[in-house]
């Protein structure tokens, strides 16, 4: 199985890092996972609607690049679906089952994803309606990543 996130802008935080490091190297046994980063679109702070547009149409066509067809999208956004870990688990653990080896993550930029990239995700995901760096997401997601690997295992580490 490949895990793969595909993310806007570079991680520079070294504490973000080493956390990341940490789950990647734990779920180094269930799967090849990697993050690939796509370059954030430069923009001045204030921003109209058109220029905002611009800047995720920009961000997305980086984003969808880096997609293949066969793989099966998750894309992380505000109004996606809820879920539970254990619903986590049970969906990845289902979507192997039927054949979909290819996972890929989609964490866009400040302003969110394009149209685009969420009319090609299979699916969207939501950790609830807070705002939170994408930066500190990538950590998050990994965790959960991991959590759903150690779930499915029947692992305590979920208690």
């Amino acid at each position: 199985m490949n895990i793969k996130f595909v993310v806007v802008g570079k991680l520079k935080e070294k504490y973000f890092k080493q956390g990341i490091a940490e789950y990647a190297k734990r779920l180094s046994r269930f799967c090849k996972f990697s993050i690939v980063e796509v370059p954030d679109e430069k923009a001045p702070e204030s921003l109209s609607q058109a220029q905002m547009d611009q800047v995720m149409q920009a961000e997305g066509d980086r984003i969808l690049d880096k997609i293949k067809d066969r793989e099966y999208v998750f894309a992380l956004a505000i109004l996606g679906k809820e879920r539970s870990s254990e619903e986590f688990a049970e969906e990845l653990k289902d979507l192997t089952t039927y054949g979909h080896s290819d996972i890929t993550f989609v964490i866009g930029g400040s302003l969110g994803l394009a149209p685009e990239v969420l009319k090609r995700a299979n699916t969207q995901i939501s950790f609830g309606r807070f705002t939170l760096p994408h930066q500190l997401m990538r950590l998050v997601l990994t965790e959960q990543v991991y959590r759903a690997f150690m779930i499915n295992e029947g692992s305590p580490y979920h208690k």
